[in-house]
Formats: structure tokens, C-alpha cells, sequence
């Protein structure tokens, strides 16, 4: 690969496929067996694990949150952590 490729590719983060990348290119089950054990489980949570929940909101509530973007539901999260830390101090 031509140094320009290299730093082409470093600026792009992930450049586009070509041809000769599609040409190259392994399916996944032709992978050896261990290699796509490794590649299909994921490694344990760097962060406690939240759980999962169903929850009714009001409609102006969600509406609210997921206005202002991605992330809305964590947003919730923490807003209800705020609410807590205020109104139920142990």
C-alpha cells in the first residue's frame, strides 16, 4: 500500500470498499471454526449492566426527549437518577 493510500485511509476512518477489497474478501463462515467463535461473542460489559424495563410516559414527556436526539433514553435515565438524589436521600 502507497503512503498515500495509508494516510487517505487514516483520514477516512473507513474508507469505501474496492474492487480488488471485493475480490479479496472472506465470508464469514469460511473463517476457521475458532476465529468465528471469537468474532461472534462479545466481551463482558465495561459498565453495570441497566435492565430492562416497560415503562408508560406521557406522550408531551417522550415527545420532549426524543426531540432532543439521540441518546434520549439515557437522558430519562439520568434525569430520573437526578429526581432520586434530590427526593430520596437514605
Amino acid at each position: 500500500m502507497k503512503a498515500a493510500d495509508l494516510h487517505q485511509e487514516s483520514e477516512n476512518g473507513n474508507p469505501e470498499w474496492t474492487t480488488e477489497d471485493f475480490a479479496s474478501a472472506r465470508s464469514f463462515t469460511s473463517l476457521p471454526s475458532s476465529l468465528q467463535a471469537k468474532l461472534s461473542t462479545r466481551g463482558p460489559q465495561k459498565a453495570p449492566v441497566k435492565e430492562r424495563v416497560t415503562m408508560r410516559l406521557s406522550p408531551e414527556v417522550v415527545a420532549r426527549f426524543r426531540a432532543s436526539g439521540p441518546g434520549w433514553q439515557t437522558r430519562i435515565d439520568a434525569a430520573l437518577k437526578e429526581w432520586l438524589e434530590i427526593h430520596h436521600r437514605v
